[in-house]
């Protein structure tokens, strides 16, 4: 398989252009660290943007970081970090895929648009994307949004491009915005008998006035796997519910939420808080390895109980989002059960994303849900790249 590295924007137009002429297919990739998210792509050749790297512009002031689309996003949080700033959707590292410590680029982050816990408060990645420049699949340049937080001129392309996994443009210069980071961080554990009780914790307490902005589900195996020893302790499944903010408030908005709970708490001070959110970002270092399919539920938040017990074969199962998203680990890794899933993932009015599994399975379903019709998705595709060449089948079989 050849793999093409290009150090340069006008050797990825030249790298397009030809295959374009040629319809010869092209897989696109940052790192290659979300490499098992999406369809198996055939191919011939990878083109890789890890050769334009580096951050361009950095306006903390203003709230807009500007870098290549191949910069590792480890150089993206070091450079927030000494600004004490951060990227408030919560971009995980890529563990899901066995790649350890590696988190990917920044034009990976956005173009598989995964999100984090703070995702139903802080917005998706796409909310955060401003601008690009990128190239489409006949080999052309093009630009879109801009470089400032308010920018309302022309089509929200951002948006377009944010979750598109490299089949409509490849990514070379984006704009991301950037919000400081909370000075102060504590999370409320509770301990609990079961994914009801625990799911009705998290939902009472978000009705409440304490701008909670993380609320999560473990069930007792779960629990028992995480590097937090007072989340190992209780022996139980947890509610957890992080606060951030200034240091008062914190302390204050904790104290008003263990005192409304009528149940045992116990609090979880900074670095023991940021272990245990990395955990449930991630998902992997919590969830068992032998699991043959992870697939990553959108739901309602009230049915969030109802769905884990009917899916989530008793522990195999973290809940995010106040109910709102479900990590199912299933032992079996057939279409038969992918249509399992999604069919009691709809009666509930929600959709299903294969986010792990193994290629015959990724080969014979779609593993994203088709959220709009079929035709504009090919007109969508077709305008960006009409002979098919970017990414092809990545994200569903007849694109």
């Amino acid at each position: 398989m050849q793999r093409i590295q290009p150090e340069s924007t006008q050797e990825i137009v030249d790298t397009v252009r030809s295959h374009a002429e040629a319809r010869r297919p092209l897989a696109i990739e940052g790192s290659g660290s979300k490499s098992g998210l999406g369809r198996p792509v055939d191919a011939e050749a990878h083109l890789s943007v890890r050769g334009l790297s580096g951050i361009t512009s950095y306006q903390p002031d203003e709230l807009v970081l500007t870098a290549w689309s191949g910069t590792p996003m480890r150089e993206i949080w070091d450079a927030l970090q000494e600004k004490r700033q951060h990227l408030a959707f919560e971009p995980a590292t890529s563990a899901l895929y066995g790649s350890g410590n590696e988190a990917g680029t920044l034009g990976g982050v956005l173009a598989s648009n995964l999100s984090g816990p703070r995702r139903p408060s802080a917005g998706a990645a796409r909310d955060h994307f401003l601008g690009f420049s990128a190239v489409n699949g006949l080999g052309e340049e093009f630009k879109a949004g801009g470089k400032v937080v308010k920018n309302v001129t022309g089509y929200d392309l951002p948006k377009l491009l944010a979750g598109s996994m490299g089949t409509l443009a490849v990514l070379l210069e984006v704009t991301v915005k950037v919000l400081p980071a909370p000075e102060k961080q504590r999370t409320v554990i509770v301990p609990v008998p079961d994914v009801e009780i625990g799911h009705r914790c998290l939902a009472t307490q978000l009705r409440e006035a304490l701008e909670i902005d993380g609320t999560a589900f473990l069930p007792a195996a779960l629990a028992a796997r995480s590097s937090v020893d007072l989340v190992r302790a209780p022996g139980s499944a947890l509610a957890a519910m992080r606060l951030t903010g200034s240091p008062v408030s914190v302390a204050d908005r904790c104290a008003a939420l263990r005192a409304g709970l009528g149940m045992p708490s116990e609090e979880l001070h900074s670095a023991r808080s940021q272990a245990l959110w990395a955990e449930i970002n991630e998902v992997a270092p919590l969830l068992r390895a032998e699991a043959g399919a992870l697939w990553r539920l959108s739901i309602p938040p009230a049915s969030g109980a109802k769905i884990a017990m009917a899916l989530g074969q008793g522990e195999d199962c973290l809940m995010d989002w106040g109910g709102g998203r479900l990590w199912i680990a299933r032992r079996d890794a057939s279409a038969e059960d992918a249509n399992l899933v999604r069919k009691v993932v709809a009666t509930a009015g929600g959709h299903a994303t294969l986010v792990r599994g193994p290629d015959e399975l990724r080969r014979a379903i779609d593993v994203f849900p088709t959220e709009a019709p079929l035709a504009l998705l090919k007109r969508t595709k077709a305008a960006f790249d009409p002979h098919g060449i970017l990414n092809p089948g990545r994200m569903y079989r007849e694109l």
